[in-house]
């Protein structure tokens, strides 16, 4: 089991240069996440989401506040913090197996711990007998888990979920929920999902914290204490799922919104941000 990180976020805001001067994307956000919690982010389009996401990968540095995991300011991509786009980004040459060894490219471990890392987190996922298999040869869910294993086998603090599911078809999305709250469990680390799903948002987190846009601040924190397994048609389900919709009765934009994106970062980065997850 991974030791778990605990995220301080203290009076977060952050803005882009802009023709007429800055946008202001982040404004005053303040969360804590404990030690294996899950936490469900959502949002209207434009309210901030993925640059919180970015900021705590630590793909940007430029803020104001402070982004503390354990205590340490958050500086640059690293090991202890992985992270799932809604696309699986495998390389298509290269095996499952070796795809998620990918994790572990600057891990400190002899090849033969490698080796047995990527086994353990084949069996978590689930893929057992398709170690050999290329991306193109598996499904758009099983390429997923290959995602979640290879930001998994490095062991980091806290895995980032940025629309992990949303390219996926509702019968295989449902399954992936249940097997990313199996694996959540079994890791005990800790989770933060970035959905436009509210009951994806309720049936995985502890809490769900809804933002608002432009700029991205928190509305509300919605607690979620329902036992897991959760049943979605159960009243209590609905209750929660009522609490966080209704934050929404004024808003006219969407809950979606883009996932993550990458093409503004320098390529140098990108390389070493794949190769830190």
């Amino acid at each position: 089991m991974s030791l778990a990180g605990t995220l301080d976020i203290q009076h977060l805001s952050k803005s882009y240069p802009v023709k007429n001067g800055d946008l202001s994307v982040l404004e005053d956000v303040t969360l804590t996440i404990e030690p294996g919690e899950f936490v469900s982010i959502v949002g209207s389009s434009g309210c901030g989401k993925s640059t919180l996401l970015r900021l705590i990968v630590g793909l940007e540095e430029d803020y104001q506040g402070q982004v503390l995991l354990d205590g340490q300011r958050i500086v640059g991509t690293s090991l202890r913090r992985g992270i799932v786009f809604q696309e699986h980004r495998l390389f298509p040459w290269l095996t499952v197996e070796n795809n998620i060894q990918l994790g572990l490219l600057n891990a400190d471990l002899t090849p033969g711990q490698k080796r047995q890392a990527v086994r353990e987190h084949i069996a978590l996922v689930g893929l057992e007998g398709f170690e050999k298999s290329y991306p193109h040869q598996l499904s758009g869910g099983m390429a997923q888990r290959v995602a979640i294993a290879r930001a998994l086998v490095s062991k980091p603090e806290i895995l980032l979920l940025d629309e992990p599911f949303g390219a996926l078809d509702a019968l295989t999305r449902a399954y992936l929920q249940q097997e990313l709250h199996r694996i959540w469990q079994a890791e005990g680390i800790t989770m933060i999902l970035v959905t436009h799903d509210v009951e994806e948002a309720i049936y995985l987190g502890d809490k769900v914290v809804v933002m608002e846009p432009r700029p991205g601040r928190i509305r509300r924190i919605v607690p979620v204490d329902l036992a897991h397994p959760r049943e979605r048609a159960a009243t209590a389900f609905a209750e929660v799922k009522q609490e966080v919709l209704k934050e929404f009765s004024g808003d006219s934009a969407s809950l979606a919104e883009p996932p993550l994106r990458t093409d503004a970062v320098d390529p140098d980065q990108i390389r070493q941000w794949q190769f830190a997850i």
